[in-house]
């Protein structure tokens, strides 16, 4: 195993219904009716007096009196219903993208804003983010560590061996040179890392059409890249070399003859690989829907 001290990892509407309010208006009836009758009698007394009676022909009767006043129908007053006005969605504006050639601010900024908080800033390189990422994924898909075109910068903490009985051993104080990587990886919102991807999804297109892949969209390779990472072992267990310097080898053939990027995860020690891999599923999940 050829360990370099340029070792590095690559990070990674509602419409409300609404609901129609019936207002209904009370109903008033008025009802009018009324009649009265006046009787009135003189109390003075009256002399007797002899008249000559004369037959009067029967009297015509008068016209009856109403006995009841009729009564009006009802007037049902009803208010009619308000009109509603559904608004229409509030559809959040679509940030424009910029050009790729002038795309590293914007990506930076991104980056920035899903790593909330972390200070990621010293670990990115400056120029040409999107394309250095675009080929550092094409070259995990394929087993290998582009270091020269690493997203991220490499650790400043030195790789180290421990000595034990005339034998050499990855020494576990050299995972943690990763511990800032793999915190990072791991930390990410789910969400979050999957809504920024999306929106750098045209510019990952663009760079990765200049690769020259024309029957193969960045999205797929991108899942090509993670199902290698995935498929790193977890070595619990020491390590042991064979070399000098920075010619180490793995002692196991099997770890030998694993894939450069499937190493970078070995060289990471056991507890960053399992955020690492843990932090790859949850993006390969989105890529798959």
């Amino acid at each position: 195993m050829q360990v370099n001290q340029e070792d590095r990892i690559a990070p990674q509407e509602k419409s409300a219904g609404a609901n129609a309010l019936a207002i209904v208006a009370i109903v008033v009836v008025l009802l009018l009716s009324g009649g009265a009758y006046y009787y009135f009698s003189s109390q003075e007394p009256v002399q007797p007096e002899i008249v000559e009676v004369v037959e009067l022909p029967d009297p015509v009767p008068a016209e009856p009196l109403p006995t009841e006043a009729p009564i009006p129908e009802p007037v049902i007053e009803v208010e009619p219903e308000p009109v509603v006005i559904e608004e229409a969605p509030v559809v959040p504006e679509v940030e424009p993208l910029p050009s790729l050639s002038q795309s590293d601010e914007f990506v930076s900024i991104k980056a920035v804003e899903m790593a909330d908080g972390m200070k990621i800033e010293p670990l990115m390189v400056e120029q040409d983010l999107v394309r250095h990422f675009v080929v550092f994924v094409d070259n995990l898909a394929q087993g290998e560590l582009a270091r020269k075109v690493s997203p991220m910068k490499a650790p400043n903490r030195v790789f180290t061996v421990s000595e034990i009985t005339n034998k050499t051993y990855l020494n576990p104080d050299s995972y943690h040179r990763y511990d800032l990587y793999a915190d990072l990886v791991s930390g990410l919102d789910e969400e979050q890392l999957a809504k920024t991807y999306q929106e750098l999804t045209p510019l990952l297109g663009e760079a990765f059409e200049e690769l020259g892949y024309g029957d193969m969209s960045f999205n797929d390779r991108m899942v090509e890249a993670i199902d290698v990472m995935l498929d790193a072992p977890i070595i619990d267990s020491p390590i042991e070399l064979d070399g000098v310097s920075v010619n180490y080898q793995f002692v196991d053939p099997q770890l030998e003859a694993l894939p450069n990027a499937q190493k970078l995860l070995i060289r990471m020690g056991p507890e960053n690989s399992k955020k690492v891999k843990a932090a790859l599923r949850k993006l390969k999940k989105h890529l798959a829907n």
